[in-house]
């Protein structure tokens, strides 16, 4: 597990994480890049939306394997969202926008995705 203050600084510490997961978990070469931008997404996410970037609270990210899969769970204080009241950051009206896309490649990256506790937790399932 790993726990880090929702400053953008923190975003550095979740690459030596993975690598030292990656190391401890046999993680498939060709899936380290998804899973490292997945991840990477999931804990911006939770520092710039869901936690404000208010530093006196954090970012959980929990690890688990289940036979050959990894899970990654991103947990942060904030009060969640409405996975449906989310713009297709694919259609025309938002094709252009300058963000608006991390959920939807978390969606595409990862093998399994799942939101928890009013969207404040992102279960992400990645086979390797």
């Amino acid at each position: 597990m790993l726990t880090v203050p929702s400053i953008p600084e923190s975003i550095s510490k979740v690459e030596a994480f993975l690598e030292q997961l990656s190391q401890e978990y046999t993680i498939c070469p060709d899936r380290y890049p998804d899973i490292l931008i997945s991840l990477t997404e999931a804990v911006n996410n939770a520092i710039i939306h869901g936690n404000k970037e208010d530093s006196n609270k954090s970012v959980r990210i929990e690890m688990e394997q289940d036979n050959d899969n990894i899970i990654l769970k991103v947990t942060d204080e904030g009060g969640g969202f409405d996975l449906q009241e989310l713009p297709d950051p694919t259609s025309p009206d938002y094709i252009e926008c300058c963000g608006g896309r991390g959920v939807f490649i978390m969606s595409h990256l990862s093998d399994k995705i799942a939101f928890q506790n009013n969207g404040s937790t992102v279960e992400m399932s990645f086979n390797v």
